[in-house]
């Protein structure tokens, strides 16, 4: 008996040392990560300014007018409270907030920073084009003057939050950015009338788009969409913004404030924030709980009511799931609402070594003999060592794949698409490889500085990620089809 009490107490001194231990190198853990994040460089006035009046849910706001007159209002607060405190000068010659550099957005022509309406005297339709997270309205802007072109009323909404200074990012919630997409949806319908009405967006502004045709579905009267485009919806990110927010609140708590923030990097690009808050993340994640909650709720007669969905995607993304894409919107759609158009990478016998994750897996489960219950393209290459790209299709219901030739090539350095590619053109002027003549400001296509590593605030990572897409006529004819614009081309 006194040895078992023996063992027993023995036991319980050990548990209570490993956990005490453990509980010590957690403290360790954190103390270390926080240092970690504190000896980041200092806050600038771009990441502390609050700018309130920004507009949110609760704003006086009945329509789009009152929207615009609130952005004014916000962007002449940034120019008070931000520009007017930011010196000019060699320093600061690729500063967005330095007043007349070469990323002063304030400085082109145009500031795509800002909401924009294009408009035509008799419209064949109308377009909402929304942006994604730390975006804004340039992200689209070469597909919205194409719509234009072609009889579309197009009207591109900025989202809350965005296009001013990153310090928007710490405080937006995704429920205000949803709040300015009805405003937009209503201030089209009622400018149209009768006829059709589409939502193309990108990233966090496809994953609005969705959320938005599934609340339509509640009874609730509000214009219905006759078509969605979603280019690298943001349907699928990781849990861990969930642990991330935590980083935030200890920061609040500490008094650090540099913890409300992932990165924290020089912001040379004029049109996207450089620096990404905690609290982005996290609204992101909320929206995509929600559009699953959504699609859980609905019962299948009423997903019916859905509009048809053309959605782009690049099969290897460091921002969203490809996966989590085919599983939490296009398998749940209705047979034959939807499209998923899949960019593979550029295999190359030199380039399957290198990978650290090959996409291959997820295609060959979308094309194997089982029906699918959405139309599928792949953009692939034709053979191994070719460079000339061929779309396998699979119709929606059908278990049988058919291979066509495209016309595409892969360019010779380009290995994959990534999340920031899809919307851009490869001669956009800002984010192209080859931008066209007459170009101002910064160029960020081709930005690869050599030199030893750890020196620059700027990562390789950054520099060499693909900014534009060699494909996008494809992508954009697909879109024009879609819309009716054109026939619709499917290779």
């Amino acid at each position: 008996m006194n040895i078992r009490r023996l063992i027993s107490g023995s036991l319980k001194t050990v548990l209570k040392v490993l956990a005490y231990s453990g509980l010590g190198a957690t403290v360790v853990l954190i103390v270390v990560f926080v240092v970690y994040l504190e000896s980041r460089p200092d806050l600038a006035i771009w990441h502390t300014t609050d700018l309130d009046s920004e507009f949110t849910r609760h704003s006086n706001a009945n329509n789009l007018a009152d929207y615009l007159t609130i952005e004014d209002r916000v962007f002449k607060q940034l120019d008070t409270s931000v520009y007017a405190k930011v010196g000019t000068g060699p320093g600061n010659q690729i500063n967005r907030y330095s007043r007349g550099s070469l990323a002063d957005p304030a400085a082109m022509p145009t500031n795509w920073n800002r909401s924009y309406e294009l408009q035509v005297d008799e419209p064949k339709g109308a377009v909402l084009l929304l942006h994604g997270l730390s975006d804004s309205p340039y992200s689209l802007h070469s597909l919205g003057e194409r719509l234009h072109a072609a009889g579309m009323h197009v009207l591109a909404l900025r989202m809350p939050g965005h296009g001013t200074a990153p310090s928007g990012l710490t405080s937006v919630d995704w429920r205000d950015m949803a709040a300015a997409v009805d405003l937009g949806v209503d201030h089209l319908n009622q400018t149209l009338g009768d006829g059709p009405l589409y939502v193309v967006g990108y990233s966090t502004g496809g994953a609005l788009a969705v959320h938005y045709a599934l609340t339509s579905l509640r009874g609730v009267k509000r214009p219905r969409l006759d078509g969605i485009v979603l280019i690298s919806p943001a349907i699928g990110v990781s849990s861990l913004a969930v642990l991330a927010i935590w980083q935030a609140r200890l920061g609040h708590l500490l008094g650090l404030d540099k913890l409300e923030w992932n990165s924290l990097v020089p912001e040379y690009d004029p049109y996207k924030y450089g620096s990404f808050a905690v609290n982005a993340g996290d609204q992101v994640y909320r929206l995509t709980v929600a559009i699953s909650d959504l699609m859980d709720t609905h019962s299948s007669d009423a997903l019916l009511g859905l509009p048809p969905i053309l959605a782009f995607q690049s099969g290897v993304d460091a921002t969203v799931s490809a996966p989590a894409l085919v599983s939490g919107l296009m398998q749940k759609l209705p047979s034959g609402k939807g499209e998923l158009v899949l960019f593979d990478i550029n295999r190359l016998p030199e380039t399957i070594p290198m990978l650290r994750y090959d996409p291959k897996a997820t295609f060959d489960s979308l094309t194997d003999s089982t029906p699918l219950p959405f139309s599928l393209s792949i953009l692939t290459n034709a053979s191994s060592g070719d460079r000339h790209v061929q779309l396998v299709r699979k119709t929606a219901g059908d278990s049988d794949v058919s291979e066509s030739k495209t016309g595409l090539v892969w360019p010779n350095e380009i290995y994959s698409l990534a999340h920031v590619a899809l919307p851009f053109k490869p001669d956009d002027p800002v984010y192209g490889g080859s931008p066209g003549d007459g170009q101002l400001g910064v160029h960020l296509g081709n930005l690869a500085l050599r030199g030893e590593r750890g020196v620059l605030q700027i990562t390789g990572t950054d520099m060499l990620r693909q900014r534009w897409n060699p494909f996008y006529d494809y992508m954009e004819a697909r879109i024009l089809g879609f819309l009716g614009i054109q026939p619709a081309k499917n290779d």
